[in-house]
């Protein structure tokens, strides 16, 4: 039993948390750090422990599936015949340094960087101290701050996005590493910030979900920066019950991206423990060194269905799931360690019988484990450090222009520029990326061009004052800039990007409806995503036609955890955005297209501290009689329409800029319609299924007994905005539909 012991005593992890620092531990004595440039044969140390990573998340397996029949938990997914692969990124790699953004099958790659299989089993029952979502996400949905395992959901491939820019922020700390410290009375305070020079970024996907769009914008990305991100491509050769041919052109993904520059590439049999650690250490080195990303390519079976709600014999020949149980890692690997001697059976046995009785008393405990309270479901849909809605936050302009007379009036175009600019040099943190909005990506050009700075000229010299590094061009890929914008703000940066025209928005929605807003909530507040979207939004361009006139924020503020605010005039954008910056949320902000140069609310320069808290309303003009609710372009409307009510029908009518829309004032629109007894609510959306309509159906619902006539709602027609002028403004609501709104309600 000699033997035994020496093996088990690099077993010390068995079913444990993992130190992080692999190089203090007797695992580290097996595996060293990850960096070592040898090949050839794993020891027979490193073999037992891959055997006992690989047994241990097989038998997890196992377990769940027991209790899924036993209908103590509620879903299951398995590694099975992907262990070998998966043990193999987590051992050649540093966790707690190094990054990962895995999927819900890689369970064996997080039982190698320290999760443990009672964590496991406590989020496969839902419990309250389940770690990595505290009961909100499915079993194998990972996540862990002190390893860095950033949180896991189930869509697929929307991780690599976000592994670029946790890439590209370790890039960025090392350039600036002042950008790390903590600081107060913003985000900043509540982030600890951990980089290092070399640290790698491991994410992985099935073969299937490199069908997906943002699998080859990651690649583009990490191939033009040279960013160090291993792509692992665990590839049974199904999607479900979608076989490999049906996804991948050819039924090869290497051979698609083989000539993606920068990249190391390996192709290997999964299966096979040797061939994934050296090729894993291999692209390690490659990233560490800075010379570009990786792409791992593993071929790999699947002995289990899909999951246990999933069942492959409905589409997979009894042959082709016989062969694949031939190719069995684990079962491959334990006759190897039997055949070589490495371990004799009675050894096995001993080691498989301890792993086994760990995890049933692991699972007891799980299964008696506290679930999580009702009153905890509200937490962490929006930060709890906080507050961006409390008054003290509201501060007096100072009127103090930026290098002109105090007096001047600026744009709200001018005060947008003039807020990111005082931010960006308050905060080093800060960085600004979007489609056009450096001033030139070829620096050289600014010689003799003015510079760009976006097609509204919004982020115009940004780039010139602050650099390349802080301002720069995205692809033209929404879906990139917003999954990109998670990773950098789940590593504490504060990305203020922009989407050139709401109208285009829609590739980024999967990735801000199902990351950026959920990335608190789901993770039960260990990670956070506070991205700042800039968005022009609107119509009244006189031409804009069907793409450059949509609204649509209903659609948003539909979302938990995403803020959404839209200023009408310059001053409140100004204070708005530099909230919104400084808040602790992922924040979208509207701005309207036609409001950028109106000579409507121009303002002088308010200092570079001037905030407005979310969720509070403006009274733009009081009134006692009709109570008009709105915001963005309807608000010069309405108060052009309310003016014209008071000089021909002598009609008081009181106008309410709400500016922020999720969260919004319900108390000022309270107070008014209790005071006027008529209520207009006004949007430039389509009528039905619009932002209004949920503002109406609360005032019918809370305040009927304050009512003298129903709720009125002016809004665009059920229709797209046409290019045609005559015909947008038949679209559109203009003053005279609020004007006859008016007299029409007061009559009433």
């Amino acid at each position: 039993m000699a033997r035994v012991a020496s093996s088990t005593k690099s077993m010390a992890r068995a079913g444990e948390v993992a130190t992080l620092a692999r190089e203090n531990s007797a695992f580290g004595a097996v595996f060293g750090s990850g960096t070592e440039s040898g090949r050839g044969s794993l020891s027979s140390g490193q073999l037992v422990e891959f055997y006992r990573l690989m047994y241990t998340s097989r038998r997890v397996d196992d377990r769940e599936i027991m209790l899924k029949r036993q209908q103590k938990i509620f879903f299951q997914v398995s590694a099975a015949g992907h262990e070998a692969l998966q043990v193999a990124a987590g051992l050649a790699t540093r966790p707690g340094y190094d990054w990962y953004l895995p999927y819900y099958r890689d369970r064996a790659l997080c039982l190698a960087l320290g999760v443990t299989a009672e964590e496991m089993l406590l989020q496969a029952v839902g419990a309250e101290a389940d770690p990595a979502s505290g009961g909100r996400q499915m079993p194998c949905h990972w996540g862990s701050a002190k390893l860095n395992i950033v949180s896991t959901s189930s869509s697929t491939a929307t991780q690599v996005l976000h592994a670029v820019g946790v890439a590209e922020a370790g890039k960025y700390y090392s350039r600036f590493p002042e950008a790390a410290a903590k600081a107060p009375d913003d985000y900043r305070a509540f982030r600890d910030v951990r980089f290092h020079g070399d640290e790698v970024v491991v994410t992985c996907i099935g073969e299937g979900s490199t069908s997906q769009g943002e699998f080859w914008e990651a690649l583009n990305t990490a191939s033009n920066q040279k960013l160090p991100v291993i792509f692992c491509i665990e590839d049974n050769g199904y999607a479900i019950s979608v076989p490999v041919e049906v996804n991948t052109p050819g039924g090869n993904i290497s051979r698609l991206v083989a000539n993606f520059p920068n990249f190391f590439f390996a192709e290997i049999d999964g299966t096979d423990p040797e061939a994934s650690y050296f090729a894993f250490q291999a692209a390690v080195e490659h990233c560490r060194a800075g010379r570009g990303p990786a792409f791992v390519h593993g071929h790999l079976v699947r002995i289990y269905s899909h999951s246990l709600s999933d069942d492959d014999r409905s589409y997979r020949l009894r042959e082709e799931r016989e062969s694949d149980a031939m190719r069995d890692p684990l079962h491959k690997l334990q006759m190897r360690l039997l055949r070589e001697g490495i371990l004799s059976t009675s050894e096995l046995n001993a080691l498989e019988q301890q792993i086994d009785e760990q995890i049933a008393a692991a699972a007891e405990r799980a299964v008696n484990a506290a679930i999580p309270a009702i009153a905890s479901i509200p937490r962490h849909v929006y930060s709890e450090d906080y507050d961006p809605t409390r008054e003290e936050l509201g501060t007096d302009p100072q009127w103090v222009d930026e290098g002109t007379a105090p007096e001047q009036e600026r744009t709200m175009a001018d005060l947008i520029n003039l807020c990111m600019r005082d931010e960006m040099r308050r905060d080093p943190r800060i960085v600004i990326y979007g489609e056009d909005v450096a001033d030139a990506t070829r620096e050289n050009a600014l010689k003799e061009a003015k510079g760009k700075g976006g097609v509204f000229k919004l982020t115009a010299g940004l780039q010139t004052e602050f650099g390349s590094a802080r301002v720069f061009n995205s692809p033209l890929a929404e879906a990139n800039i917003v999954g990109r914008a998670v990773g950098y703000a789940v590593r504490g940066l504060k990305p203020v990007v922009e989407i050139q025209f709401f109208d285009y928005i829609w590739p980024a929605v999967h990735q801000i409806r199902n990351e950026l807003a959920l990335m608190r909530w789901r993770s039960n507040g260990t990670f956070e995503s506070p991205v700042v979207i800039r968005v022009p939004i609107g119509g009244y361009l006189t031409g804009g036609s069907i793409y450059h006139s949509q609204s649509g924020e209903s659609i948003f503020t539909h979302i938990p955890g995403l803020r959404v605010v839209m200023p009408s005039n310059a001053l409140d954008a100004n204070g708005l955005l530099r909230t919104a910056i400084r808040c602790d949320d992922p924040v979208m902000f509207l701005e309207h297209k036609r409001l950028y140069r109106e000579p409507y609310g121009r303002a002088p320069y308010p200092g570079p501290d001037y905030m407005i808290p979310f969720g509070k309303a403006a009274i733009t003009r009081a009134g006692s009689d009709v109570t008009i609710v709105t915001y963005g372009a309807l608000v010069p409307r309405a108060l052009q329409a309310a003016k014209k009510a008071e000089r021909e029908h002598g009609i008081q009518t009181e106008v309410i800029d709400l500016r922020s829309l999720s969260p919004y004032d319900w108390e000022a629109i309270a107070n008014s319609v209790k005071k006027t007894s008529r209520v207009i609510v006004a949007y430039e959306d389509m009528k039905s299924w619009g932002y209004g309509a949920e503002i109406a159906a609360r005032i019918a619902d809370e305040l009927f007994d304050d009512l003298d006539a129903p709720v009125k709602r002016v809004a665009a027609m059920d229709t797209f905005v046409a290019y045609q002028p005559v015909l947008e403004d038949a679209i559109l609501p203009q003053p005279e539909d609020l004007l006859r709104a008016i007299v029409e309600l007061r009559a009433f």
